[in-house]
Order: C-alpha cells, then structure tokens, then sequence
C-alpha cells in the first residue's frame, strides 16, 4: 500500500453495504468468507475484532477527530480498559485497522500458486489492475484519508503507517525484480527504484486525486496497461 503524505479532509465517509449470508450486512470491499472466520476466534481475538469493527464503523460514519473512545466502547460493549490493553489510545486503533485492512485485502502475493504459469509481464499487470481494484474503493478512500490527516499531525504514527503498509508492499515487489534481473527475465539495475517508479505510475496520481476528491473515477484497466508500456519496454521485462 503506498502512502502519500498529502493534505486531505478527514471527513465522514457513507458506504455503501450489501447483504451477506444470513442477512448480515458487510462493508463492501470485505469478502464474506473473512467475516466468517470471527466464529473460529478466541474470546480476546472476538472482543479485539468487536472493538476494531465498532471504531472502524464510527470513524468512517462520523470522522476519525469526532469520534471518542466511549462511543466506541458503548457500541463494541466490553470496557475502556480492555480497549486500552488491546490498543493503547485512539491512534492505535486507526492503526490496526489499517493493518487489519492491508492483511485482509490489499497485500496479496506475487508469487503465489496463480501466477507460476504466467510471464513476468503478466504478473506484473495483474498485480498492476488487483491494486487498482482495491484503492479504489470508498472504504479505501476513507481509510486513507484518515491516515493521512492524522499522519500531518503526528511524524511519529505516520513513520509507523509508513512501515507496517508501504514498506512491505515495496520489498516485495523490490525482491521480486531483483529475481527477474538475477534470472534474465529483466534488465532492472536498480530494483528499489524500479519498484517505486512502478507504484506512481499505477497508484501516483490518481490516488491523489481520489484523496483530494478531485476525482471520483480510478483509472481504467485499459489506461493502467498503456502507462506500464514504457517501463515494460524500458526494464525489458519479458
């Protein structure tokens, strides 16, 4: 996930939800199955999950600023004190749910079981148009403009966010292309620029955009493919 310290709004944000299984309704963007796995957690993991899904409801309803730790107790049950053990204060509840949010959805693997037949360019787009998909979202959106307000306010929880979302997104992807040129799949002579080069021509842009509401679409799949031409043909991946 790249994070980009830009100034933005932190105002509430209405989502949209849609039915689950049972009736339950989910927040868009969260697969069923996910929701699901909380009846297999440990009484804790049930009362931390139960915390973190109040807070994350109330931020998104009413902003990150406006929202007090009572409300999120009285909505989540349980008490302040258990919130403090499990979270510390407010700004480390906004910072596992984002963590909670890059695990769930957005840090999905180059190299998994799906891409083992695909060429090195292949993998790159389809990484290209999953991250897409995800950013663009309004619960992304949300998310990340809670992050970043509250980042301008504090360099300290913005170094944090940088290290637990950016940082393992971009080693990855930095490894990756260090295998591609060890390997001849590519002439990448510097995977670490190469692989931040590769998020602002995805990402760059248009997340600003999307953050600063400049914006209400994402690029299209077709778009995403014509700006990764260059760098393809540049870094001759093959």
């Amino acid at each position: 996930m790249v994070i980009y310290a830009k100034a933005c709004a932190d105002a509430p944000c209405n989502l949209n939800y849609k039915k689950g299984q049972g009736g339950k309704e989910t927040q868009l963007g969260m697969s069923e199955s996910i929701v699901s796995q909380t009846d297999r957690l440990s009484p804790r993991e049930r009362r931390q999950s139960a915390i973190l899904d109040a807070a994350e409801s109330l931020f998104l309803e009413q902003g990150y600023e406006r929202t007090s730790l009572a409300e999120i107790v009285k909505r989540s049950g349980g008490s302040l004190a258990t919130l403090y053990e499990l979270f510390g204060n407010k700004q480390g509840l906004l910072r596992a749910i984002a963590t909670r949010w890059c695990d769930e959805a957005m840090l999905r693997s180059l190299d998994d079981d799906a891409t083992r037949d695909l060429s090195s360019v292949e993998i790159l787009k389809n990484y290209a148009h999953r991250q897409k998909e995800l950013m663009e979202s309004a619960h992304a959106v949300a998310l990340m403009r809670m992050l970043v307000s509250e980042s301008l306010r504090d360099h300290e929880f913005a170094m944090q966010i940088y290290l637990d979302l950016h940082v393992p997104a971009l080693e990855e992807l930095i490894d990756l292309f260090a295998e591609w040129a060890a390997t001849g799949k590519a002439e990448i002579d510097r995977p670490d620029a190469a692989a931040r080069l590769f998020f602002d021509i995805v990402v760059g842009d248009s997340m600003l955009n999307m953050l600063m509401g400049i914006e209400v679409e994402w690029l299209d799949s077709e778009q995403i493919d014509w700006r990764l031409q260059p760098f393809l043909s540049h870094f001759k991946i093959r």
